[in-house]
């Protein structure tokens, strides 16, 4: 059996938060590509392709040094110094922080790669355990009496962010007024168990841990955690409505170009979008944007009503700033 996600995170630590180097020979140039929690299997297959292909195109060999953490928190550790060569995070928010907190990249970085530099999508649906004994089969569910939620810190996860507001946006649709919406997020809140940093954290509370009886998750994640324990554990509900997630990428440009790393930087996340590229992010659960590699995979992927967040709240800069920002709903409820 592959290795379970507590040893995954345990070798991620005592490598100082770097996976490091997925080759081991001396290369020609090496690049950083700081990331979200989810995203390391998808990046350790991704990575080897790469290599490949820079050498075909170019005859370099490159090195790849991968970081792995909270979205919000990788984005913050850039800003104060780690120096990424192209930073691939949970939200548009926080690739913009790395423009708005220190202009390490360009104000229209949104613009250098198609649909808005996200080169995949996701979905934040629960995981429940076999047999699914709490019942549960949407985002009412998640506030009864006596049923336990795992998901992230929305002030450090990037998941956490799309989890509440997947979350907020159902119950706005549903109960008609922020009020209302309110409400709901705190009863939720109150069934949470434990607040993990990131992602994986609250993946591993869960199925390591075996804390509570649903865990709110990238859809990613949850595919994720069934192939590595089984699905005869856990099993994957699909809520009515959810929210449409949007990783973004960029290269880090004020870095790129102190290492002398811009165009390899440039044509890592650029070959994101390639077929082969595509091809990997499915594999690893992630939707594609090409429409072939996203139509072989649609068995994979189940049909959902999918909201934005530009539609219900106004864009990241305005979510943000009312949500997730000291003394924000977040706070409010969280803390009442």
């Amino acid at each position: 059996m592959r290795l379970s996600i507590l040893d995954k995170l345990l070798s991620a630590l005592l490598s100082s938060f770097l996976l490091g180097s997925v080759t081991a020979y001396a290369a020609d140039i090496t690049i950083l590509n700081v990331s979200y929690d989810p995203t390391r299997e998808l990046y350790q297959e991704y990575n080897e392709a790469f290599i490949k292909h820079w050498k075909d195109t170019t005859g370099q060999s490159v090195e790849i040094q991968q970081s792995h953490g909270g979205s919000g928190k990788q984005a913050r550790a850039v800003i104060d110094g780690l120096t990424a060569d192209v930073a691939t995070l949970a939200l548009a928010y926080d690739v913009d922080q790395l423009y708005q907190k220190a202009r390490l990249i360009q104000e229209n970085w949104q613009s250098s790669l198609p649909n808005n530099s996200a080169p995949y999508t996701s979905t934040m649906i629960f995981l429940v355990r076999a047999g699914n004994p709490k019942g549960i089969k949407d985002w009412d569910d998640l506030v009864k009496q006596g049923v336990s939620v795992i998901t992230p810190n929305p002030k450090t996860s990037g998941g956490a962010r799309w989890n509440y507001l997947a979350a907020y946006g159902y119950a706005l649709k549903k109960y008609g007024s922020d009020e209302a919406a309110k409400d709901f997020l705190k009863k939720l809140f109150k069934n949470v168990a434990v607040l993990d940093t990131g992602a994986r954290g609250s993946t591993i509370s869960f199925a390591e841990r075996e804390m509570g009886d649903v865990l709110i998750t990238w859809e990613n994640e949850a595919y994720l955690t069934l192939k590595e324990f089984g699905a005869d554990k856990y099993q994957v509900v699909v809520p009515s409505v959810s929210i449409l997630a949007e990783p973004s990428v960029a290269v880090v440009e004020k870095v790129a170009k102190k290492n002398g790393t811009e165009a390899v930087s440039l044509e890592y996340l650029k070959y994101l979008y390639s077929k082969e590229g595509q091809e990997i992010a499915a594999k690893n659960f992630y939707r594609p944007r090409d429409a072939e590699v996203l139509a072989k995979y649609s068995k994979q992927f189940k049909n959902l009503n999918l909201f934005t967040i530009d539609e219900v709240f106004g864009g990241w800069n305005k979510a943000q700033t009312t949500h997730f920002a000291d003394g924000g709903v977040f706070d409010q409820i969280y803390t009442q």
